[in-house]
């Protein structure tokens, strides 16, 4: 069936139908990615309610975009949704912590030794110029910047064990330990974003030698620590935690 312009009845080509939906989705995905980062980054305070005023203001957008991308991170288990009360984001325990980021390690301890199996040169050295893009925001005290690249090289070998199961469960349970993943980066006892960057050095040299088992509990461990991190986070005074460590 044809899409019309509103109010003519004059047929739109398909191209420019076509170009509508590719735009409306561009649109979302902006929204959702902002939301995300918003949310992800701290800005509303554990088993808060989500300000939906206030972010339609700060989007430029109306209520129903919102709440389509509100959906989206409540999939994700960054945010809960409230029956006729809005949304709040997700508050998590430290048995909540503790149970997911060993989910985590275990997930990705198995990518890690099924990517040296299938990565190519290619994919090795992509991971590298990310590491290296990665390093250059820890350098620059960037936290934004360091950990959307630090998830893309997680992502990356993950996609890289060739496992479409793993991918999806990955995926699930890290979106539910974003926010904290992020924030455990603060924590001061371990000065945890230095133990982190000089972590990433070690899983590179493995991936390069596809040293399968050595970086299946190099990333193991790489996820304890930072369980451990994001757990004392949790217990500690959060007046610091808006400024790079």
């Amino acid at each position: 069936m044809k899409s019309t312009i509103p109010d003519t009845g004059v047929p739109i080509a398909p191209s420019a139908a076509n170009g509508g939906d590719r735009q409306e989705a561009s649109l979302h995905g902006e929204i959702l990615l902002r939301l995300r980062d918003y949310v992800v980054e701290g800005n509303i305070p554990d088993g808060a309610r989500v300000p939906e005023r206030q972010l339609c203001e700060m989007l430029g957008i109306s209520r129903t975009p919102l709440r389509e991308a509100l959906k989206v991170l409540a999939a994700e288990g960054l945010i809960e949704l409230l029956p006729n009360r809005g949304a709040r984001v997700r508050q998590l325990s430290q048995r909540d912590l503790e149970e997911l980021f060993d989910i985590m390690a275990g997930l990705e301890s198995l990518a890690g030794r099924l990517a040296c199996e299938a990565i190519t040169d290619a994919e090795i050295a992509a991971i590298e110029q990310l590491h290296y893009e990665m390093y250059g925001h820890y350098l620059h005290r960037d936290m934004h910047g360091y950990f959307q690249i630090n998830q893309r090289i997680h992502e990356s070998i993950v996609a890289a064990a060739r496992n479409e199961t793993l991918k999806t469960a990955y995926a699930n349970f890290a979106g539910r330990i974003r926010r904290v993943r992020y924030s455990a980066n603060f924590a001061r006892k371990r000065q945890r974003w230095a133990e982190a960057m000089r972590e990433h050095e070690t899983i590179l040299d493995a991936l390069r030698r596809r040293a399968a088992s050595e970086l299946s509990d190099i990333l193991f461990q790489h996820l304890r620590n930072k369980r451990t991190a994001a757990i004392e986070h949790l217990t500690e005074p959060q007046e610091g935690a808006s400024a790079a460590p």
